[in-house]
């Protein structure tokens, strides 16, 4: 797990301690040109992973979570229907997971969950044990949920997928869950969970077969893009860019393969839910002949 200098820790205990004295509902915001320093989103990550566990620790909401007592309102207000299909959205830097729903064919943002831990950096996961979030696009199917988790529910992403074993990554049991700790998984609160459970249950309870799950190192900007240009994630993360931008400008799950060691992207279609697996279609192509 992930930890903070003592001295940096200690800091961030007493500001914290005093965005509690404020009230839950104070946040505490660092300066904007932070992230633009050297290691500047190390730095932030590791602030908001020490303030968000002394949220959880006091019972306290994180910042900009949604009201989750009025969930039928929050769906009548953006005409949106319990069952329908759904698509999830995870942006590991802003420690944010969007939950889209469909409407008309296309998918609208629902609601942003701030997450309440992952671990590792940002960047794709290697290997057992590294205790790394992934990175990629996955599917969910009922078979990946877990009721019973001892994180209060869970689903499994299908890490490794296609993509993951071509190029020889290894992990298993790569969850989002409730519990706010997390070892390579998406952790949020439990009652976090609980609202997103019951959205993605109705959705494969009312016929959607799969659900897919797109995980980015932080939001697919242009300008956060040439800031990593020169990092060895770079040519991985503008594969993802191509799925981001995809789904960005028609709102439908794009159509996700992999081949030749590198996801492929095809523009969805109105009315898909973005159910297909994801396959090598490269080294199904080479078995058939």
């Amino acid at each position: 797990m992930s930890r903070l200098p003592k001295r940096s820790a200690f800091r961030a205990l007493l500001i914290t301690a005093a965005l509690f004295a404020l009230g839950a509902a104070a946040v505490v915001t660092l300066p904007r040109w932070l992230p633009l320093l050297p290691d500047g989103d190390r730095a932030l990550i590791k602030f908001e992973r020490s303030q968000r566990q002394m949220r959880w620790s006091f019972g306290l909401p994180m910042p900009g979570e949604p009201d989750l007592s009025r969930l039928p309102e929050r769906l009548e207000k953006a005409h949106l229907k319990e069952g329908s299909p759904i698509l999830v959205r995870i942006f590991k830097s802003e420690f944010e997971l969007e939950l889209w729903m469909q409407r008309d064919g296309v998918f609208h943002r629902f609601a942003t969950y701030p997450i309440c831990r992952w671990s590792g950096r940002i960047g794709p996961k290697f290997r057992e044990g590294d205790v790394q979030a992934p990175e990629g696009f996955y599917t969910v199917n009922s078979s990946a949920l877990n009721p019973n988790s001892r994180w209060y529910r869970s689903f499994n992403l299908g890490y490794p997928n296609a993509f993951d074993r071509a190029h020889g990554r290894t992990g298993s049991l790569i969850m989002v869950h409730g519990g706010c700790a997390s070892i390579g998984c998406f952790a949020m609160t439990n009652a976090q969970m609980q609202e997103i459970w019951q959205l993605v249950t109705a959705a494969l309870q009312g016929g959607q077969k799969r659900f897919q799950v797109q995980v980015y190192p932080f939001r697919m900007s242009s300008d956060r893009m040439a800031r990593y240009a020169s990092s060895p994630n770079a040519g991985f993360w503008n594969n993802l860019k191509a799925g981001n931008d995809l789904f960005e400008a028609s709102g439908l799950a794009p159509k996700v393969s992999v081949c030749g060691g590198e996801y492929r992207f095809e523009a969805g279609e109105r009315g898909a839910a973005g159910a297909d697996p994801i396959d090598d279609k490269c080294a199904g192509e080479a078995a058939k002949s």
